[in-house]
């Protein structure tokens, strides 16, 4: 969560971001994001330090923006079962 002690470590910091993330087992899961200032690259380095951390990072259903970014960055579409839901949920996969 923002400004957690696993969020800072990350650079997830409410100066920088509104939204959350978390984790699950190795995989990152970013499911609502807003950059405080786009533009500034705070939303790369956020990735950038949890992909050399090691973690896979996953963006369910991503929409407007945030689909514009996966489809250009090298992320892969995938769709998974949630039982939970009944059905599959569509995510993008770094």
């Amino acid at each position: 969560t923002l400004n957690s002690m696993e969020g800072k470590e990350l650079g997830f910091t409410s100066d920088k971001f509104c939204g959350y993330l978390w984790k699950l087992g190795n995989t990152i899961v970013i499911s609502l994001i807003e950059s405080i200032e786009p533009g500034k690259g705070n939303f790369k380095k956020l990735i950038d330090t949890i992909k050399a951390k090691g973690y896979t990072v996953v963006i369910p259903t991503p929409l407007g923006k945030m689909l514009d970014m996966v489809q250009k960055n090298g992320y892969t579409q995938e769709y998974i079962f949630d039982a939970e839901l009944g059905g599959n949920v569509e995510i993008w996969r770094l």
